[in-house]
């Protein structure tokens, strides 16, 4: 049985939905996606459920705070606001839905970083976790990629697009995204020291044409953890690759999870 609702994290109300929860028994991991800076969880569209059904294992998505149906976020975003998500968001989410076995984290972008935190803080909690365009330092080609996203923004369709999932929302958090990613404060931004720490095994997608980042990410993740890392960097792909590159990309994560789960 599907479920959506609402759960109160650090006095914030956000946004859940289980899916496929009949596969949520005898030890199999939810399938935890978190969504990128201006995501929502609607916007992974049909690939959390499809790919449930093609692993039997439960999902969980969430909207961030700030998000699609969650609370507005009213508070700029400093340098540890994923850090917060990961430290204290999700591990109080997992907590009160009761989920006590392992989970797959699935991240894209800032949700990818997250995952990657959160792996990194509770190892313990963590069977393997798939990154897609997860970002773990900031370099010059994701603040060119998002002044030219804050052009976009300005004229109008873009906002439009994203207003149809955040409502109101939408400049606020567009302006909490952007500013901190455009600042030098992101400059100076760096997890790379915490991913030594992650002892899970990792998948970590990147599109060779991503404008918001360059395969120096996906080297980093490779050099600096020290548990199995897969890498797999998609020609003729951007930001997306679970959308741009969906055959491929599906069919990647699903034999990775797979082998997770026969081990």
């Amino acid at each position: 049985m599907d479920k959506e609702a609402f759960v109160d994290i650090n006095n914030r109300q956000l946004y859940y939905s289980i899916q496929n929860s009949k596969y949520a028994t005898g030890g199999r991991p939810f399938l935890v996606f978190l969504h990128e800076g201006l995501g929502c969880s609607a916007q992974w569209r049909q690939f959390p459920r499809e790919l449930s059904e093609a692993v039997g294992c439960p999902v969980l998505l969430l909207d961030r705070f700030g998000y699609g149906l969650s609370e507005i976020k009213n508070k700029a975003n400093e340098a540890l606001y994923m850090h917060e998500e990961a430290y204290s968001f999700l591990p109080q989410l997992l907590e009160k839905l009761d989920i006590r076995e392992k989970i797959i984290p699935i991240g894209h972008s800032d949700g990818g970083t997250i995952a990657l935190l959160f792996a990194a803080k509770y190892p313990q909690s963590v069977m393997a976790l798939i990154v897609e365009a997860a970002h773990v330092f900031c370099e010059n080609v994701t603040q060119n990629g998002v002044k030219e996203v804050i052009e976009k923004y300005k004229q109008g369709p873009l906002k439009k697009h994203l207003a149809a999932y955040h409502a109101d929302k939408t400049d606020t958090l567009f302006n909490n995204w952007s500013r901190f990613w455009i600042s030098d404060n992101a400059l100076k931004w760096d997890i790379t020291n915490i991913l030594p720490q992650i002892k899970s095994p990792i998948l970590a997608i990147q599109g060779k044409d991503d404008n918001y980042g360059s395969v120096k990410q996906l080297t980093a993740i490779l050099e600096k953890t020290h548990s199995t890392t897969i890498t797999y960097h998609i020609k003729d792909c951007g930001h997306i690759p679970h959308y741009e590159k969906k055959t491929a990309v599906f069919s990647a994560m699903r034999q990775f999870i797979l082998n997770q789960l026969n081990d």
